[in-house]
């Protein structure tokens, strides 16, 4: 990979590293109090005990070739909770195909009979989408599955809906009060955004960091993994352009191989062509040798 190519991408700042900050705030055992709390707060309860909420968020769902952000298994549901920084109006095609495998993982670990006659409980599903997006959004928006059905007319005997929360600062102030981890993330995206728009991205970042710590904000987090909280954010790039530069330098090298063959091709025919000439030319050489004595003049007659 060209240098060049390098230093384009190394200073970008990847759109996804609020799905990573997420994840690292909401999905992982250590930080299992902010899970409850945010659960409670989607849901207006107040569970105190954090070991009554089991993180059941799947690695690596092949199947569907897509991760949710985190899951929970919690008091007889199942909550799903996705952050979304574009707006996606197919979540709830995603959720409803990600919940089967989650479905399905929990009936295998119970050995349930889904065939018998007796009626096998599942918990009950939680889709809520966090949208941060920069394009205008409501407060909170019911997306449903039916609106994706080619034939409208069955739509009220099947439906599955995805919830979606505008966390933006100054959306949904009360769901950000009453969690406190989730405001302080919706304000370091927005401090990483405003100084993202003044300043090189790799000192956005640096500046981000270090003011959001200084005020308290995902102190804890940032403080323990700053280092790669700032990596994913300066080096984990856009995908996407990633993904066309690799292409573009696939097709580039694809085209300099396929001239290398030509080349090597055009060698080759050149090569057997002037064999080939010698091939002649030492058999010519062998013939006039050969008629040479045949033709040889006769002798004088007496």
């Amino acid at each position: 990979m060209k240098l060049n190519f390098f230093l384009k991408i190394w200073y970008r700042i990847n759109p996804r590293y609020k799905d990573k900050l997420f994840c690292k705030i909401f999905g992982r055992e250590k930080h299992k109090r902010y899970a409850l709390e945010l659960y409670n707060a989607v849901n207006n309860s107040s569970y105190s005990d954090p070991s009554m909420l089991e993180i059941i968020t799947l690695e690596d769902a092949v199947y569907i070739k897509m991760k949710n952000d985190v899951a929970y298994l919690m008091s007889g549901n199942i909550a799903v909770y996705e952050h979304q920084s574009t707006v996606n109006n197919n979540m709830p095609i995603r959720g409803f195909m990600y919940f089967g495998e989650l479905y399905s993982k929990i009936l295998k670990g119970n050995n349930a009979n889904i065939y018998g006659r007796k009626l096998v409980k599942i918990p009950t599903p939680q889709y809520i989408v966090f949208y941060n997006g920069t394009d205008d959004y409501p407060e909170e928006k019911k997306l449903k599955l039916s609106d994706a059905f080619m034939d409208p007319g069955h739509d009220d005997e099947f439906e599955f809906t995805a919830t979606v929360f505008n966390i933006n600062l100054g959306k949904n102030e009360k769901l950000l009060e009453s969690c406190k981890p989730l405001k302080e993330y919706s304000i370091f995206v927005d401090t990483v955004r405003k100084k993202g728009l003044k300043m090189p991205a790799e000192k956005a970042v640096d500046e981000a960091v270090r003011e959001c710590i200084k005020n308290n904000i995902l102190k804890d987090i940032l403080s323990e993994e700053r280092s790669s909280v700032m990596l994913e954010m300066l080096t984990s790039f856009d995908e996407k352009v990633y993904e066309e530069g690799l292409r573009e330098e696939g097709r580039e090298e694809g085209r300099e191989e396929g001239r290398k063959e030509g080349r090597e091709e055009e060698r080759r025919n050149t090569e057997r062509e002037r064999q080939r000439a010698d091939n002649a030319e030492a058999e010519l050489k062998k013939y006039k040798e050969l008629f040479g004595e045949l033709e040889a003049k006769p002798k004088n007659k007496k």
